[in-house]
Parts: structure tokens; C-alpha cells; sequence
């Protein structure tokens, strides 16, 4: 491992630390120091999904569930959306872990690319 990687794999977790969990960010690390460059590469051109932007996204259309459709979570989306959100009952729960389902979804598709 060159100095180089490693001052990009620094670089690449300070940009996006929040896009993760913050439990996981040090694993996150130690399996960017070890894949190749054409992976990193990819990993650069990665949208991910802002919990900030998530979270108002939640609040603001959440009952419907586009916060689960953006999410991939499909069939929860279409439950959520015909029970208008659990009667808002579950609407109200997701506003309170929105942001960490975003981080564990980004978290997961960096590492799916990783391996």
C-alpha cells in the first residue's frame, strides 16, 4: 500500500463521512485501503443518497412512502403509501430512523461494489 492510496482512501471517507454509519466508518476504511484501483475508481462515481436530504424528504411526502421507494425498499413503499403511512403511526416512526437506513443503504452499496 502506497502513501497515495492511503491519502485517497482518507480523503474519499472525509468527503463523504456522512453518508455512513459511524460505527462502520473504520471498517469502511480498512476495505478501501485494500481493493484495486479500478474499483476505487467506480467508487469515486457513486451517487449516494444524502440522510439530510432524506429526512425532509420524510417529512414532507414521507406518509406516501417515497421515502422507502428511494429507499429500494418497494414493497414497503407500497404498503406504506395504500395505509397513508400506517395511519401516519408509521410515517412518524421513519422520520425517527430515515437518516440511519440511508447510511446503512449507502454503507452496504459501497461495500457491495468493494467485494
Amino acid at each position: 500500500m502506497t502513501a497515495d492510496r492511503a491519502n485517497k482512501v482518507d480523503l474519499y471517507i472525509m468527503a463523504n463521512a456522512k453518508y455512513f454509519p459511524p460505527e462502520k466508518v473504520y471498517l469502511l476504511k480498512d476495505k478501501l485501503l485494500t481493493m484495486d484501483d479500478n474499483k476505487f475508481t467506480y467508487l469515486l462515481s457513486v451517487q449516494m443518497k444524502d440522510p439530510g436530504n432524506m429526512l425532509v424528504i420524510s417529512i414532507l411526502v414521507g406518509e406516501f412512502g417515497v421515502d422507502r421507494f428511494m429507499l429500494g425498499d418497494t414493497a414497503l413503499g407500497i404498503l406504506k403509501l395504500v395505509t397513508f403511512g400506517g395511519c401516519l403511526i408509521w410515517w412518524l416512526i421513519d422520520l425517527f430512523s430515515v437518516q440511519q437506513r440511508t447510511r446503512e443503504r449507502n454503507f452496504n452499496e459501497v461495500v457491495g461494489i468493494i467485494s
